[in-house]
Protein backbone atom coordinates (compact mmCIF):
# COMPACT_ATOMS: atom_id res chain seq x y z
CA UNK A 1 0.00 0.00 0.00
CA UNK A 2 1.48 3.32 -1.10
CA UNK A 3 -1.38 5.58 0.00
CA UNK A 4 -3.98 4.69 2.62
CA UNK A 5 -6.35 6.75 4.73
CA UNK A 6 -3.84 8.11 7.25
CA UNK A 7 -3.59 11.57 5.61
CA UNK A 8 -7.18 11.80 4.31
CA UNK A 9 -6.02 11.50 0.72
CA UNK A 10 -8.42 11.41 -2.21
CA UNK A 11 -7.95 7.72 -3.07
CA UNK A 12 -6.01 4.64 -2.07
CA UNK A 13 -2.97 3.51 -4.05
CA UNK A 14 -1.72 -0.08 -4.12
CA UNK A 15 1.46 -1.06 -5.97
CA UNK A 16 1.31 -4.06 -8.28
CA UNK A 17 4.79 -3.87 -9.79
CA UNK A 18 7.75 -1.55 -10.41
CA UNK A 19 5.85 0.64 -12.88
CA UNK A 20 2.20 -0.04 -12.02
CA UNK A 21 -0.10 0.81 -9.13
CA UNK A 22 -3.86 0.77 -8.69
CA UNK A 23 -5.79 3.87 -7.66
CA UNK A 24 -9.09 3.02 -5.97
CA UNK A 25 -11.95 5.25 -4.87
CA UNK A 26 -15.71 5.17 -4.31
CA UNK A 27 -18.37 7.88 -4.18
CA UNK A 28 -22.16 8.08 -4.42
CA UNK A 29 -24.89 10.48 -3.30
CA UNK A 30 -28.52 11.53 -3.62
CA UNK A 31 -29.78 13.67 -6.53
CA UNK A 32 -28.77 17.33 -6.46
CA UNK A 33 -30.50 18.36 -9.71
CA UNK A 34 -33.92 17.50 -11.12
CA UNK A 35 -32.88 16.02 -14.47
CA UNK A 36 -31.91 12.32 -14.08
CA UNK A 37 -29.46 12.27 -17.00
CA UNK A 38 -27.62 15.29 -15.61
CA UNK A 39 -27.59 13.72 -12.15
CA UNK A 40 -25.92 10.63 -13.62
CA UNK A 41 -23.30 12.81 -15.34
CA UNK A 42 -22.54 14.68 -12.13
CA UNK A 43 -22.24 11.48 -10.10
CA UNK A 44 -19.80 10.01 -12.61
CA UNK A 45 -17.73 13.19 -12.86
CA UNK A 46 -17.49 13.35 -9.09
CA UNK A 47 -16.50 9.68 -8.78
CA UNK A 48 -13.77 9.97 -11.40
CA UNK A 49 -12.26 13.08 -9.88
CA UNK A 50 -10.37 11.37 -7.06
CA UNK A 51 -8.40 9.24 -9.53
CA UNK A 52 -7.29 12.36 -11.40
CA UNK A 53 -6.40 13.98 -8.07
CA UNK A 54 -3.85 11.21 -7.44
CA UNK A 55 -2.21 11.64 -10.83
CA UNK A 56 -3.91 8.50 -12.14
CA UNK A 57 -5.85 7.43 -15.22
CA UNK A 58 -9.31 5.90 -14.70
CA UNK A 59 -9.54 2.35 -16.06
CA UNK A 60 -12.70 0.58 -14.85
CA UNK A 61 -15.73 1.36 -12.73
CA UNK A 62 -18.60 -0.35 -10.94
CA UNK A 63 -21.96 1.39 -10.70
CA UNK A 64 -23.74 1.58 -7.35
CA UNK A 65 -27.49 2.14 -7.44
CA UNK A 66 -30.12 2.63 -4.75
CA UNK A 67 -33.59 2.99 -6.27
CA UNK A 68 -37.19 2.76 -5.03
CA UNK A 69 -38.89 -0.57 -5.63
CA UNK A 70 -41.83 1.12 -7.36
CA UNK A 71 -39.77 3.85 -9.00
CA UNK A 72 -40.05 4.67 -12.70
CA UNK A 73 -37.39 2.57 -14.44
CA UNK A 74 -37.22 5.13 -17.24
CA UNK A 75 -35.72 7.54 -14.70
CA UNK A 76 -33.13 4.96 -13.66
CA UNK A 77 -32.28 4.34 -17.30
CA UNK A 78 -31.59 8.07 -17.78
CA UNK A 79 -29.39 8.20 -14.66
CA UNK A 80 -27.34 5.26 -15.89
CA UNK A 81 -27.09 6.75 -19.38
CA UNK A 82 -25.83 10.05 -18.01
CA UNK A 83 -23.20 8.32 -15.92
CA UNK A 84 -22.10 6.17 -18.84
CA UNK A 85 -21.65 9.23 -21.05
CA UNK A 86 -19.04 10.65 -18.66
CA UNK A 87 -17.34 7.29 -18.16
CA UNK A 88 -16.98 7.04 -21.93
CA UNK A 89 -15.57 10.56 -22.09
CA UNK A 90 -13.01 9.55 -19.47
CA UNK A 91 -12.12 6.34 -21.32
CA UNK A 92 -13.23 4.37 -18.24
CA UNK A 93 -15.04 1.06 -18.82
CA UNK A 94 -18.11 0.27 -16.73
CA UNK A 95 -17.69 -3.43 -16.02
CA UNK A 96 -20.64 -4.03 -13.69
CA UNK A 97 -22.22 -2.81 -10.51
CA UNK A 98 -24.77 -3.51 -7.82
CA UNK A 99 -28.27 -2.25 -7.07
CA UNK A 100 -30.53 -2.39 -4.03
CA UNK A 101 -34.07 -1.26 -3.30
CA UNK A 102 -34.13 1.97 -1.32
CA UNK A 103 -36.81 4.60 -0.73
CA UNK A 104 -34.25 7.29 -1.57
CA UNK A 105 -32.39 7.29 -4.90
CA UNK A 106 -28.61 7.22 -4.67
CA UNK A 107 -26.04 6.75 -7.43
CA UNK A 108 -22.30 6.68 -7.93
CA UNK A 109 -19.32 4.52 -8.80
CA UNK A 110 -16.35 2.64 -7.42
CA UNK A 111 -13.52 3.58 -9.78
CA UNK A 112 -10.18 1.89 -10.34
CA UNK A 113 -7.34 3.62 -12.14
CA UNK A 114 -3.67 3.15 -12.93
CA UNK A 115 -0.71 5.30 -11.94
CA UNK A 116 3.08 5.04 -12.07
CA UNK A 117 4.18 4.50 -8.44
CA UNK A 118 6.90 7.12 -8.94
CA UNK A 119 4.37 9.73 -10.12
CA UNK A 120 1.68 9.45 -7.47
CA UNK A 121 0.45 12.89 -6.38
CA UNK A 122 -0.88 13.21 -2.82
CA UNK A 123 -2.11 16.00 -0.60
CA UNK A 124 1.29 15.89 1.09
CA UNK A 125 4.42 17.21 -0.61
CA UNK A 126 3.63 20.93 -0.85
CA UNK A 127 6.86 22.91 -0.45
CA UNK A 128 7.52 26.34 1.02
CA UNK A 129 7.50 28.84 -1.82
CA UNK A 130 5.11 26.84 -4.00
CA UNK A 131 2.16 28.59 -5.56
CA UNK A 132 -1.40 27.32 -5.17
CA UNK A 133 -3.62 27.05 -8.23
CA UNK A 134 -7.31 26.18 -8.45
CA UNK A 135 -9.03 24.96 -11.62
CA UNK A 136 -12.75 25.64 -11.06
CA UNK A 137 -15.07 28.19 -9.48
CA UNK A 138 -16.73 27.76 -6.06
CA UNK A 139 -20.39 27.64 -5.21
CA UNK A 140 -21.96 24.32 -6.21
CA UNK A 141 -23.03 23.56 -2.63
CA UNK A 142 -25.03 26.73 -1.98
CA UNK A 143 -26.49 26.70 -5.50
CA UNK A 144 -27.54 23.05 -5.13
CA UNK A 145 -29.28 24.01 -1.89
CA UNK A 146 -31.12 26.78 -3.72
CA UNK A 147 -32.11 24.26 -6.42
CA UNK A 148 -33.60 21.94 -3.77
CA UNK A 149 -35.59 24.88 -2.37
CA UNK A 150 -36.86 25.72 -5.85
CA UNK A 151 -35.45 29.26 -5.77
CA UNK A 152 -32.35 28.98 -7.99
CA UNK A 153 -32.25 31.13 -11.10
CA UNK A 154 -31.70 29.24 -14.35
CA UNK A 155 -28.38 31.02 -14.97
CA UNK A 156 -27.13 29.80 -11.59
CA UNK A 157 -28.24 26.24 -12.34
CA UNK A 158 -26.59 26.28 -15.77
CA UNK A 159 -23.28 27.52 -14.35
CA UNK A 160 -23.27 24.97 -11.54
CA UNK A 161 -24.20 22.07 -13.83
CA UNK A 162 -21.50 23.04 -16.34
CA UNK A 163 -18.94 22.97 -13.53
CA UNK A 164 -20.16 19.70 -12.01
CA UNK A 165 -20.15 17.88 -15.37
CA UNK A 166 -16.67 19.00 -16.42
CA UNK A 167 -14.11 16.24 -15.92
CA UNK A 168 -10.75 17.05 -14.33
CA UNK A 169 -9.20 14.90 -17.07
CA UNK A 170 -7.76 17.74 -19.16
CA UNK A 171 -6.32 19.52 -16.13
CA UNK A 172 -4.70 16.30 -14.90
CA UNK A 173 -3.13 15.67 -18.29
CA UNK A 174 -1.64 19.18 -18.45
CA UNK A 175 -0.15 18.82 -14.95
CA UNK A 176 2.12 15.97 -16.02
CA UNK A 177 4.39 18.45 -17.81
CA UNK A 178 5.13 20.56 -14.72
CA UNK A 179 6.78 20.35 -11.29
CA UNK A 180 3.61 19.68 -9.29
CA UNK A 181 4.42 18.76 -5.70
CA UNK A 182 0.97 18.22 -4.20
CA UNK A 183 -2.55 17.76 -5.54
CA UNK A 184 -6.07 17.31 -4.22
CA UNK A 185 -9.57 17.93 -5.49
CA UNK A 186 -11.86 20.28 -3.62
CA UNK A 187 -15.07 18.42 -2.82
CA UNK A 188 -17.14 17.92 0.32
CA UNK A 189 -14.88 19.75 2.78
CA UNK A 190 -14.69 22.96 0.72
CA UNK A 191 -11.57 24.95 -0.10
CA UNK A 192 -10.61 25.48 3.52
CA UNK A 193 -11.14 21.85 4.50
CA UNK A 194 -9.05 20.43 1.68
CA UNK A 195 -6.40 23.15 2.06
CA UNK A 196 -6.20 22.16 5.73
CA UNK A 197 -5.55 18.54 4.78
CA UNK A 198 -2.82 19.62 2.34
CA UNK A 199 -1.17 21.85 4.93
CA UNK A 200 -1.21 19.20 7.66
CA UNK A 201 0.02 16.41 5.38
CA UNK A 202 2.80 18.64 4.02
CA UNK A 203 3.73 20.22 7.39
CA UNK A 204 3.40 23.74 6.00
CA UNK A 205 1.03 26.70 6.26
CA UNK A 206 -0.93 28.20 3.39
CA UNK A 207 -1.98 31.68 2.38
CA UNK A 208 -5.08 32.11 0.23
CA UNK A 209 -6.04 35.31 -1.58
CA UNK A 210 -9.83 35.35 -1.44
CA UNK A 211 -10.18 37.95 -4.17
CA UNK A 212 -8.52 35.66 -6.71
CA UNK A 213 -10.83 32.69 -6.15
CA UNK A 214 -13.46 32.45 -8.88
CA UNK A 215 -17.09 32.12 -7.81
CA UNK A 216 -19.99 30.68 -9.76
CA UNK A 217 -22.73 33.07 -10.82
CA UNK A 218 -25.25 33.29 -8.02
CA UNK A 219 -23.02 31.80 -5.30
CA UNK A 220 -22.87 34.93 -3.17
CA UNK A 221 -26.57 35.60 -3.80
CA UNK A 222 -27.31 32.17 -2.33
CA UNK A 223 -25.16 32.87 0.73
CA UNK A 224 -26.86 36.22 1.32
CA UNK A 225 -30.28 34.57 1.00
CA UNK A 226 -29.36 31.92 3.56
CA UNK A 227 -29.25 28.91 1.24
CA UNK A 228 -26.56 27.27 3.36
CA UNK A 229 -26.14 23.47 3.18
CA UNK A 230 -25.62 21.51 6.37
CA UNK A 231 -22.23 20.39 5.10
CA UNK A 232 -21.03 23.98 4.90
CA UNK A 233 -21.99 24.60 8.51
CA UNK A 234 -20.23 21.40 9.60
CA UNK A 235 -17.10 22.29 7.61
CA UNK A 236 -16.95 25.72 9.21
CA UNK A 237 -17.49 24.42 12.74
CA UNK A 238 -14.70 21.89 12.25
CA UNK A 239 -12.02 23.82 10.37
CA UNK A 240 -12.41 27.56 10.99
CA UNK A 241 -10.27 27.27 14.12
CA UNK A 242 -7.14 26.99 11.92
CA UNK A 243 -8.01 30.02 9.76
CA UNK A 244 -6.85 33.60 10.21
CA UNK A 245 -8.62 36.34 8.22
CA UNK A 246 -7.15 39.62 7.11
CA UNK A 247 -9.30 42.64 8.02
CA UNK A 248 -11.91 43.36 5.39
CA UNK A 249 -12.79 39.80 4.39
CA UNK A 250 -16.59 39.84 4.19
CA UNK A 251 -18.82 37.33 5.96
CA UNK A 252 -20.12 36.12 2.57
CA UNK A 253 -16.60 35.32 1.37
CA UNK A 254 -15.68 33.63 4.64
CA UNK A 255 -18.78 31.47 4.27
CA UNK A 256 -18.24 30.44 0.65
CA UNK A 257 -14.72 29.18 1.42
CA UNK A 258 -16.32 26.34 3.39
CA UNK A 259 -18.90 25.47 0.72
CA UNK A 260 -18.94 21.70 0.02
CA UNK A 261 -18.29 21.15 -3.67
CA UNK A 262 -19.53 18.39 -5.93
CA UNK A 263 -17.07 17.43 -8.69
CA UNK A 264 -14.96 20.43 -7.67
CA UNK A 265 -11.70 21.66 -9.11
CA UNK A 266 -8.12 20.61 -8.47
CA UNK A 267 -6.06 22.43 -5.84
CA UNK A 268 -2.48 22.34 -7.08
CA UNK A 269 0.78 23.10 -5.26
CA UNK A 270 3.41 23.80 -7.92
CA UNK A 271 6.95 25.19 -7.95
CA UNK A 272 6.89 29.00 -8.15
CA UNK A 273 8.97 28.99 -11.34
CA UNK A 274 6.35 26.85 -13.07
CA UNK A 275 3.20 28.57 -11.79
CA UNK A 276 2.72 31.21 -14.48
CA UNK A 277 3.44 28.81 -17.32
CA UNK A 278 1.15 26.15 -15.82
CA UNK A 279 -1.72 28.63 -15.57
CA UNK A 280 -1.15 29.57 -19.23
CA UNK A 281 -1.08 25.92 -20.30
CA UNK A 282 -4.25 25.11 -18.37
CA UNK A 283 -6.06 28.16 -19.75
CA UNK A 284 -4.94 27.28 -23.29
CA UNK A 285 -6.42 23.80 -22.77
CA UNK A 286 -9.75 25.29 -21.72
CA UNK A 287 -9.25 24.94 -17.96
CA UNK A 288 -10.01 28.27 -16.19
CA UNK A 289 -7.26 27.89 -13.58
CA UNK A 290 -6.03 30.81 -11.48
CA UNK A 291 -3.30 31.26 -8.88
CA UNK A 292 -5.02 31.66 -5.51
CA UNK A 293 -2.25 31.46 -2.92
CA UNK A 294 1.15 30.29 -1.79
CA UNK A 295 2.82 27.86 0.58
CA UNK A 296 4.46 29.28 3.73
CA UNK A 297 6.61 27.78 6.49
CA UNK A 298 4.65 25.90 9.12
CA UNK A 299 3.15 28.24 11.69
CA UNK A 300 -0.04 29.85 12.95
CA UNK A 301 -2.56 30.35 11.52
CA UNK A 302 -2.41 27.18 9.47
CA UNK A 303 -4.38 28.94 6.73
CA UNK A 304 -4.19 32.71 6.33
CA UNK A 305 -6.88 34.32 4.17
CA UNK A 306 -5.97 37.68 2.67
CA UNK A 307 -7.87 39.92 0.32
Amino acid sequence: MLVGFDHADDAGVYQLGPATALVQTVDFFTPIVDDPYTFGQIAATNSLSDVYAMGGRPLTSLAMVCFPEKGDLAILERILAGGLSKMMEAGCTVIGGHSIRDDETKFGYAVTGLVDPKKVLTNGGARVGDRLLFTKALGTGVISTAIKKGVAKQAWIDAAVASMTTLNKTAAEVLTRFAVHSLTDVTGFGVIGHAREMALASQVSLQLFAGRIRLLEGALDCVRAGHIPGGLKANREFAECVVGYEDGISEEIRTILFDPQTAGGLLISVAADDSTELVRALNAAGVPAVEIGEVLPEGKPLIAVAA
